[in-house]
């Protein structure tokens, strides 16, 4: 073959390639447009060292990105976290500052009580604000305010926060004791409210048990698998089949427990989904980035600092996990801006993930659950 000849094999060869990847983000993008995306555990705006605050409300570049990253809903966390003497007032303040934004934005955002809710939210092209807790601290004891909550919009609620609470163990207590008696009420109460029972955060014990306990499917909104990162955050293959079993849904996240040192990236993520589906099953996996929709400056000396002191912190409150360090930031680079979704669409699919797999990790799988506990 002469110099020419190869030369310009070598140039259609990737002429072709530039054709088929051209096609290949062209098709993932109409995936995506079609689907009805759900983060399961995130938040407009960025980090709180990039002026989203509880006072100071979103800034005109969140609100340009919530716009732009084409998620239908999200649901964002309003409790506080920790046993905490607070936490109730702090919860009460978080359900107001996201009130006022979606008065503030009611062409941006939109409250989601049913599953109607999500449709219309897909359907006008808003993100739909999901209600959650990540705790259940904020009752100070008392399941009748889980009504009081209700109420206000709350329709996912995980039980504890890594340690132990009134309701259970969380994932780094090491008597690893499950549900308590208080704890088995507020699921038969959870139940009855029509929320949904999130799984994240807990002991071994106190997850299992919460899947056997509930009458409804339930979720653990942001999770990895433990299979590939023996870390508390992340969940076993068993507990994962027996959510399914029950039409619950896993959702991956973006934290760096994917990884067992340093910090995780695309591939890690992707692996995770991957072992997920093979043992949940296409219906039973989504995403639930536990990440800002505007991404973090992970190069601003700034957001380095502040993720330092944020760190430090949770060490001090007893509730850094396994996994959280200093230089480790909770984002996967790859996907660190809005349209993250859009982008691991796009990988999945050169993995050979078919579209239709793709659209329910993407949210079909959360708005199924969703509209069965929410009715």
């Amino acid at each position: 073959m002469t110099d020419f000849s190869r030369r310009t094999l070598l140039a259609g060869a990737a002429g072709g390639l530039a054709f088929a990847a051209a096609a290949h983000t062209e098709e993932a993008r109409g995936v995506y447009a079609r689907a009805t995306v759900i983060d399961a555990l995130g938040g407009p705006g960025g980090s709180k060292g990039d002026s989203e605050t509880e006072t100071e409300g979103l800034t005109d570049r969140h609100i340009a990105d919530a716009r732009a990253s084409g998620l239908s809903a999200v649901n964002v966390t309003v409790s506080d976290v920790g046993n905490k003497p607070d936490a109730f007032e702090n919860t009460i303040d978080a359900i107001a500052w996201f009130e006022n934004e979606i008065d503030t934005h009611p062409d941006v955002f939109l409250r989601i009580r049913r599953g109607a809710d999500l449709k219309a939210a897909k359907g006008s092209g808003r993100i739909g604000l999901i209600y959650g807790f990540q705790d259940l601290t904020p009752l100070n004891s008392s399941l009748d305010k889980i009504d009081t909550f209700h109420g206000l919009g709350l329709r996912v609620s995980q039980l504890a926060y890594n340690r132990r609470n009134l309701a259970g163990d969380g994932c780094l207590e090491p008597a690893n004791g499950g549900l308590s008696l208080f704890g088995k009420e507020a699921v038969e109460k959870l139940n009855a409210s029509r929320i949904v029972i999130d799984g994240s955060h807990g002991g071994v014990r106190l997850i299992n048990e919460e899947i056997a306990l509930s009458k409804a499917p339930m979720a653990v909104t942001h999770t990895g698998c433990r299979a590939l990162n023996d870390v508390p955050r992340n969940i076993h293959d068993a507990t994962m089949r027996a959510l399914a079993r029950k039409g619950g849904v896993m959702g991956v996240f973006s934290m760096p427990f994917l990884k067992a040192k340093g910090q995780p990236h695309a591939e890690d993520l992707l692996r995770h989904i991957e072992h997920a589906l093979r043992i949940c099953g296409e219906d039973h996996v989504g995403l639930g980035s536990d990440g800002a929709i505007s991404g973090e400056k992970i190069d601003d000396p700034k957001f380095q600092e502040d993720h330092r002191k944020f760190f430090e912190e949770r060490l001090k409150l007893g509730i850094s996990a396994p996994g959280e360090a200093a230089d480790v930031y909770n984002v996967i680079p790859e996907y660190n801006d809005p349209r993250r979704f859009e982008k691991l669409a796009f990988d999945l699919s050169r993995r050979k993930v078919s579209d239709r797999v793709i659209e329910k990790v993407l949210g079909g799988n959360f708005a199924r659950l969703f509209a069965e506990v929410w009715g």
